[in-house]
């Protein structure tokens, strides 16, 4: 019987994605490899617990959820979570940062500094720029204060993060222009807590990264896929990743994988460009993504 390994999600470490396996494994991923496995008839999907700990229950969990958690311990994650605004005392660095993830979708979002840029090539930002530094509720204040004063929400949707990248600029200047306008206004406005230190404006650019340059792309995409099964496998080689997602270049085209959908499952090495697993196709490949998604 061939060796299971269970998936822990992706990273992104020192600018470069990178699978993650319980029990410490990593398969560091790069455009050109080969991504493959398939999961055994009659397994099942199950919670991968909360805070490094084991779901107490072994719940069965939804095969189309991102998240992988039982309602317990999705609840228990998240009363633990900066994201969640349930811890007040950190006393650590963090950073407040505007994201471009193609037109018209620009957010605002904080990060621990001792991250780094990770939090932004995790989210799938094809460019940002910090906006100050400070302690965690001063950075809670003034990502509060910009949604308030200038719109700027908090969160965006995967499906909408792929959909705008259709129409990504060609040049860093213009995939810019959109956080550099909205930087100025926000560092116009008052009310900013003085405990938090401004930062001039630097965008970074993450199409390189990410395998969305020119020279880069390959073949469009035809759909994503939607959910894991139980006998099915996914197989092929890596075009581009961003964010959580691989595009790899299966059997049936390039087709797009959120890895967090491979969370949960016990998963086996495959041979073959598989794809036996349902995707949604896309109405227009063209209009979803030139020459990538």
């Amino acid at each position: 019987m061939a060796q299971a390994w269970k998936c822990a999600g992706l990273r992104w470490v020192a600018g470069d994605p990178v699978l993650m396996w319980v029990g410490g494994r990593r398969s560091a991923l790069s455009r050109g490899k080969r991504v493959a496995f398939g999961i055994a008839a009659g397994g099942v999907r199950t919670c991968v617990g909360a805070r490094g700990h084991a779901c107490p229950l072994g719940s069965v969990v939804p095969g189309r959820s991102a998240g992988a958690r039982c309602g317990e311990c999705a609840r228990l994650d998240r009363a633990h979570s900066v994201a969640a605004d349930t811890i007040a005392d950190d006393p650590r660095p963090y950073r407040v940062y505007l994201a471009w993830f193609g037109p018209g979708l620009v957010k605002v979002g904080i990060t621990g500094a001792e991250r780094g840029t990770a939090r932004l090539l995790e989210q799938g930002a094809v460019c940002f720029s910090w906006l100050g530094t400070g302690p965690l509720m001063a950075a809670r204040r003034t990502e509060e204060l910009l949604r308030a004063a200038l719109r700027v929400p908090d969160r965006i949707p995967y499906a909408r993060k792929r959909a705008v990248r259709a129409a990504l600029p060609a040049t860093e200047e213009e995939r810019a222009a959109e956080i550099a306008e909205l930087h100025g206004r926000a560092v116009a406005l008052g009310g900013w807590p003085e405990s938090l230190t401004p930062e001039p404006f630097r965008s970074v650019d993450h199409v390189r990264a990410f395998g969305l340059a020119e020279g880069d792309r390959g073949p469009g995409a035809v759909g994503e896929v939607v959910e894991l099964v139980a006998g099915g496998a996914v197989g092929g080689e890596l075009v581009a990743a961003a964010g959580p997602d691989l595009h790899l270049a299966t059997e049936r085209g390039v087709v797009v994988l959120d890895t967090r959908l491979m969370t949960g499952w016990e998963l086996v090495a495959v041979e073959g460009d598989r794809c036996d697993v349902p995707v949604r196709e896309f109405d227009d490949p063209a209009g979803v993504q030139d020459g990538l998604f």
